[in-house]
C-alpha cells in the first residue's frame, strides 16, 4: 500500500536578499548588552564565561555582527541579574520617551561610564542614600535643562546670549 504523497512547497523567485548591515534592534541590544555589562563592572571575558561562551562571540553581540537569540538573551540577563527587558528599553516604539529629553547617544555614553571620571561619579553615586541619589540626580537634570534652555535662548535673533550680556 503506497502513502500519499504530501505536497512540496518550492520557492520559484530568487532567495531573498541577507541584508549586510545588522537591523537597528540588533544594534540597540548590543550596546544595552555592553552598558548593562559595563554598569555591572563586568568584564567581556567574565560575562562571556558565565553564559558558556568565548569574548570574541561575545563583542560579535555587542557590536551587532552577530545577533543574539531569545535564549543566550535570556542567559545574559540572569547572569548581570536584570530583567530580558532591559535590553530593549529606549528601543523606538518599544516604550514612551520623551522628545524634549533626548538622550545622549548610546557610544558616547558608554564611553563617559567606562572613563576613571564616570566610574569615580558611579561610585560616589551609589555611596549616597537612595533619597539623596535622587534629589543629585534631579539637580544634575536640572542644570543640564537650565543650560539647554540658555542655549536656546542665546541663539534667538538679536538677543544676546550668557557670555555677551555685560553688567552695567
Amino acid at each position: 500500500m503506497l502513502k500519499p504523497q504530501r505536497a512540496v512547497l518550492l520557492r520559484t523567485g530568487p532567495k531573498p536578499k541577507i541584508e549586510s548591515e545588522p537591523h537597528p534592534a540588533d544594534h540597540h541590544v548590543g550596546r544595552q548588552i555592553a552598558t548593562v555589562r559595563v554598569q555591572s563592572d563586568v568584564s567581556q571575558a567574565q560575562l562571556a564565561r558565565s553564559i558558556g561562551i568565548s569574548f570574541q562571540q561575545l563583542q560579535k553581540y555587542e557590536n551587532a555582527r552577530n545577533r543574539v537569540s531569545a535564549s543566550m538573551l535570556y542567559e545574559i540577563a540572569n547572569s548581570l541579574g536584570v530583567p530580558v527587558g532591559r535590553f530593549f528599553a529606549g528601543l523606538p516604539g518599544n516604550d514612551q520617551t520623551s522628545v524634549e529629553a533626548r538622550p545622549l547617544p548610546v557610544d558616547e555614553r558608554l564611553d563617559f561610564i567606562a572613563s576613571a571620571e564616570g566610574r569615580r561619579l558611579i561610585e560616589g553615586l551609589m555611596i549616597l542614600p537612595p533619597r539623596v541619589r535622587g534629589r543629585v540626580s534631579a539637580l544634575i537634570a536640572a542644570l543640564g535643562e537650565e543650560l539647554a534652555s540658555s542655549d536656546a535662548n542665546s541663539k534667538t535673533v538679536g538677543e544676546a546670549g550668557p557670555a555677551e550680556r555685560k553688567i552695567a
